[in-house]
């Protein structure tokens, strides 16, 4: 059976796309979806550094919860960091996953260290866009659930 290539669309509270890119559903379970992606092309990235071409991506969504999580491997197979996103809840309808990115992140690398990243950003676009209590509790909560999983050891692996 061929991989089930799948559009994700990561999109700003307001509904435009911010990246999108394709990659193979591995797993679906219960609420969970791991899926897989290859970069095509090298990213430079201010905070996470050279990300190669060919580096290879672990993606795990939760139909029902407030954030995603990438493992990052290098092309050769070597885990290099783990990249997790604070986002509402995604859908899940014909082959395409979308969720809002609400610009919060977390960067862990091997050996558990860890740095929370753009949360200047954060701060603007809740005023920019005037996220509403909910988003801003359930946004708390998410990254306070993913430091934990962090400090637990407990990462998907």
């Amino acid at each position: 059976m061929p991989p089930q290539l799948i559009t994700v669309n990561s999109r700003k509270y307001d509904q435009s796309i911010r990246r999108s890119w394709q990659c193979e559903l591995l797993e679906r379970n219960g609420s969970m979806l791991l899926f897989r992606g290859v970069f095509d092309d090298s990213v430079s990235h201010p905070d996470l550094g050279e990300i190669k071409r060919g580096t290879i991506s672990y993606e795990y969504y939760w139909l029902d919860r407030w954030y995603n999580i990438f493992r990052f491997h290098e092309p050769d197979g070597t885990l290099s960091k783990y990249y997790c996103n604070i986002n509402m809840p995604p859908v899940f309808e014909n082959g395409v996953l979308d969720y809002i990115d609400l610009d919060l992140d977390v960067v862990v690398w091997p050996g558990s260290n860890y740095m929370i990243l753009d949360e200047v950003e954060y701060k603007e676009n809740a005023i920019k866009y005037r996220y509403s209590e909910e988003v801003l509790l359930n946004a708390a909560a998410a990254l306070s659930d993913v430091v934990s999983l962090i400090k637990n050891n407990q990462l998907p692996a």
